[in-house]
């Protein structure tokens, strides 16, 4: 999910450079989701790997 979020970042960066904002907008908010869905994923997974074994 990561590598995703990244790929979307580097390829809005490209598209600003080259000037298509609106793909480098669209890429940008892409990226930005997919982060904070890996964030929340990896909080979710870091919760569930603490919990103790069931007694």
């Amino acid at each position: 999910m990561l590598s995703w979020a990244l790929t979307f970042l580097v390829i809005a960066l490209i598209a600003a450079v080259l000037g298509f904002g609106g793909l480098a907008g669209t890429a940008a908010t892409i990226a930005k989701i997919l982060f904070v869905v890996f964030l929340v994923l990896f909080i979710i997974g870091l919760i569930m790997g603490r919990r103790g074994p069931a007694v």
